[in-house]
Protein backbone atom coordinates (compact mmCIF):
# COMPACT_ATOMS: atom_id res chain seq x y z
CA UNK A 1 0.00 0.00 0.00
CA UNK A 2 1.05 3.53 -0.66
CA UNK A 3 1.91 6.51 1.56
CA UNK A 4 -1.12 9.33 2.14
CA UNK A 5 -0.90 12.04 0.79
CA UNK A 6 -0.75 13.58 4.47
CA UNK A 7 2.27 11.61 5.08
CA UNK A 8 4.10 13.33 2.60
CA UNK A 9 3.05 16.74 3.08
CA UNK A 10 3.10 17.18 6.81
CA UNK A 11 4.58 20.25 6.68
CA UNK A 12 3.94 21.68 3.98
CA UNK A 13 2.04 24.60 5.95
CA UNK A 14 5.70 25.97 6.80
CA UNK A 15 7.77 28.09 4.90
CA UNK A 16 11.18 28.90 3.95
CA UNK A 17 14.37 27.16 3.66
CA UNK A 18 13.48 25.24 7.03
CA UNK A 19 10.39 24.30 5.27
CA UNK A 20 12.01 23.15 2.31
CA UNK A 21 14.59 21.20 4.46
CA UNK A 22 12.07 19.36 6.98
CA UNK A 23 9.89 18.62 3.95
CA UNK A 24 12.81 16.88 2.51
CA UNK A 25 14.10 14.98 5.53
CA UNK A 26 10.72 13.95 5.57
CA UNK A 27 10.27 12.54 2.29
CA UNK A 28 13.52 10.78 2.84
CA UNK A 29 12.14 9.31 6.26
CA UNK A 30 9.34 8.00 4.63
CA UNK A 31 10.88 6.87 1.76
CA UNK A 32 13.04 4.51 4.58
CA UNK A 33 9.61 3.11 6.18
CA UNK A 34 8.07 2.14 3.17
CA UNK A 35 11.09 -0.22 2.68
CA UNK A 36 11.73 -1.02 6.58
CA UNK A 37 8.20 -0.98 8.05
CA UNK A 38 9.67 -3.28 10.85
CA UNK A 39 11.69 -0.89 12.60
CA UNK A 40 8.86 1.65 12.46
CA UNK A 41 7.81 0.86 16.66
CA UNK A 42 11.48 1.30 17.32
CA UNK A 43 11.74 4.62 15.49
CA UNK A 44 9.14 5.91 17.56
CA UNK A 45 10.41 5.43 20.70
CA UNK A 46 13.97 7.09 19.07
CA UNK A 47 11.95 10.26 18.04
CA UNK A 48 9.36 10.19 21.00
CA UNK A 49 12.06 10.11 23.49
CA UNK A 50 13.73 13.03 21.41
CA UNK A 51 10.84 15.09 21.60
CA UNK A 52 10.98 15.03 25.18
CA UNK A 53 14.59 15.07 25.77
CA UNK A 54 15.44 18.82 27.49
CA UNK A 55 17.89 19.88 24.53
CA UNK A 56 16.88 17.66 21.85
CA UNK A 57 13.41 18.98 21.46
CA UNK A 58 14.58 21.80 20.17
CA UNK A 59 17.01 20.17 17.62
CA UNK A 60 15.04 17.01 16.37
CA UNK A 61 11.23 17.56 14.19
CA UNK A 62 9.77 14.84 16.18
CA UNK A 63 6.34 15.67 15.85
CA UNK A 64 5.76 15.84 12.07
CA UNK A 65 7.63 12.09 11.73
CA UNK A 66 4.99 11.08 14.32
CA UNK A 67 2.01 12.54 12.19
CA UNK A 68 3.38 10.94 9.23
CA UNK A 69 3.40 7.67 10.73
CA UNK A 70 0.33 8.38 11.94
CA UNK A 71 -0.78 8.75 8.49
CA UNK A 72 1.47 5.62 7.72
CA UNK A 73 -1.14 3.84 9.85
CA UNK A 74 -3.99 4.77 7.68
CA UNK A 75 -3.07 2.41 4.29
CA UNK A 76 -2.50 -0.01 6.49
CA UNK A 77 0.51 -0.67 5.77
CA UNK A 78 1.24 -0.66 9.65
CA UNK A 79 -0.42 -1.45 12.54
CA UNK A 80 -1.31 1.92 14.65
CA UNK A 81 -1.00 0.13 18.62
CA UNK A 82 2.23 -0.45 17.86
CA UNK A 83 3.29 3.21 17.07
CA UNK A 84 1.52 4.37 19.68
CA UNK A 85 3.41 2.27 21.70
CA UNK A 86 6.81 3.01 20.79
CA UNK A 87 5.99 6.46 21.14
CA UNK A 88 4.68 6.34 24.50
CA UNK A 89 8.10 4.50 25.96
CA UNK A 90 9.90 6.88 24.10
CA UNK A 91 8.33 9.89 25.47
CA UNK A 92 8.66 8.29 29.09
CA UNK A 93 12.14 7.46 28.51
CA UNK A 94 12.71 10.82 27.04
CA UNK A 95 10.76 12.74 29.72
CA UNK A 96 11.95 11.12 32.78
CA UNK A 97 15.78 11.47 31.89
CA UNK A 98 14.77 14.72 31.68
CA UNK A 99 13.23 15.07 35.02
CA UNK A 100 16.34 13.32 36.33
CA UNK A 101 18.83 15.95 34.64
CA UNK A 102 16.90 18.76 36.34
CA UNK A 103 16.43 16.61 39.93
CA UNK A 104 20.28 15.72 39.58
CA UNK A 105 22.10 19.15 38.54
CA UNK A 106 19.67 21.73 39.41
CA UNK A 107 19.19 25.30 38.38
CA UNK A 108 22.46 24.72 37.20
CA UNK A 109 21.29 24.00 33.69
CA UNK A 110 19.74 26.31 33.06
CA UNK A 111 22.97 28.47 32.81
CA UNK A 112 23.64 26.25 29.32
CA UNK A 113 23.39 26.30 26.37
CA UNK A 114 20.72 26.62 24.77
CA UNK A 115 18.44 27.23 27.38
CA UNK A 116 20.78 30.55 28.80
CA UNK A 117 19.47 31.95 25.69
CA UNK A 118 15.82 31.30 26.04
CA UNK A 119 14.94 32.40 29.66
CA UNK A 120 11.21 33.12 28.68
CA UNK A 121 11.14 29.25 28.33
CA UNK A 122 11.99 29.15 31.91
CA UNK A 123 9.28 31.69 32.70
CA UNK A 124 6.83 30.47 30.71
CA UNK A 125 6.91 27.15 31.98
CA UNK A 126 7.32 28.65 35.61
CA UNK A 127 4.15 30.89 35.05
CA UNK A 128 2.46 27.10 34.01
CA UNK A 129 3.27 25.16 36.99
CA UNK A 130 1.79 28.24 39.30
CA UNK A 131 -1.49 28.03 37.47
CA UNK A 132 -2.04 24.54 36.38
CA UNK A 133 0.19 22.59 39.34
CA UNK A 134 1.50 19.38 38.32
CA UNK A 135 -1.44 18.88 35.28
CA UNK A 136 1.65 21.74 33.90
CA UNK A 137 3.30 18.19 32.79
CA UNK A 138 0.45 16.74 30.84
CA UNK A 139 0.08 19.92 29.18
CA UNK A 140 3.86 20.09 27.96
CA UNK A 141 4.20 17.27 26.33
CA UNK A 142 1.14 18.74 24.13
CA UNK A 143 3.11 22.19 24.09
CA UNK A 144 6.47 23.11 22.02
CA UNK A 145 6.89 26.19 24.41
CA UNK A 146 6.58 24.11 27.39
CA UNK A 147 8.23 20.67 26.32
CA UNK A 148 11.82 21.60 26.08
CA UNK A 149 11.81 23.01 29.62
CA UNK A 150 8.43 21.61 31.75
CA UNK A 151 10.43 17.77 32.54
CA UNK A 152 13.62 19.48 34.07
CA UNK A 153 11.74 22.15 36.00
CA UNK A 154 9.60 19.20 37.41
CA UNK A 155 13.05 17.71 38.83
CA UNK A 156 14.37 20.85 39.66
CA UNK A 157 11.22 21.70 41.69
CA UNK A 158 11.49 18.72 44.46
CA UNK A 159 8.61 17.07 42.91
CA UNK A 160 8.70 13.33 44.24
CA UNK A 161 9.67 10.61 41.24
CA UNK A 162 5.98 9.16 42.32
CA UNK A 163 3.98 12.35 41.41
CA UNK A 164 6.10 13.08 38.53
CA UNK A 165 5.50 9.65 36.73
CA UNK A 166 1.78 9.85 37.66
CA UNK A 167 1.36 12.73 35.61
CA UNK A 168 4.00 11.75 32.81
CA UNK A 169 2.76 8.31 32.22
CA UNK A 170 -0.49 9.90 31.96
CA UNK A 171 0.52 12.77 29.80
CA UNK A 172 2.81 9.86 27.43
CA UNK A 173 0.33 7.78 26.82
CA UNK A 174 -2.40 11.01 25.61
CA UNK A 175 0.34 12.20 23.68
CA UNK A 176 1.46 9.53 21.88
CA UNK A 177 -2.18 8.59 21.21
CA UNK A 178 -3.17 12.01 19.66
CA UNK A 179 -0.10 13.01 17.78
CA UNK A 180 0.09 10.01 15.28
CA UNK A 181 -3.92 9.49 15.39
CA UNK A 182 -3.97 13.81 14.06
CA UNK A 183 -1.67 11.89 10.71
CA UNK A 184 -4.67 9.00 10.89
CA UNK A 185 -7.31 11.49 10.78
CA UNK A 186 -5.47 13.60 8.13
CA UNK A 187 -4.78 10.40 5.86
CA UNK A 188 -8.63 9.43 5.92
CA UNK A 189 -9.50 12.92 5.51
CA UNK A 190 -7.37 12.86 2.38
CA UNK A 191 -8.44 9.59 1.19
CA UNK A 192 -12.42 10.37 1.82
CA UNK A 193 -11.68 13.84 -0.94
CA UNK A 194 -10.12 11.62 -2.99
CA UNK A 195 -12.62 8.94 -3.21
CA UNK A 196 -15.11 11.97 -4.00
CA UNK A 197 -12.95 12.84 -7.13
Amino acid sequence: PRIPLAAHHVLRHQGGRQGLIMHDWTETFIAFIERNQEWLPLLMVVFAAAETTAFLSLLVPSTPVLIAAGALATTGAVSFWPLWAGAALGALIGSTFSYWLGRRYGTAILSMRPLKHHPELVSRTQAAFAKYGPATIVIGHFTTVLRPIVFLLAGMSGMTLGRFLVWNTLGCFTWAFVIPKLGQFGGDLIGWVWSLV
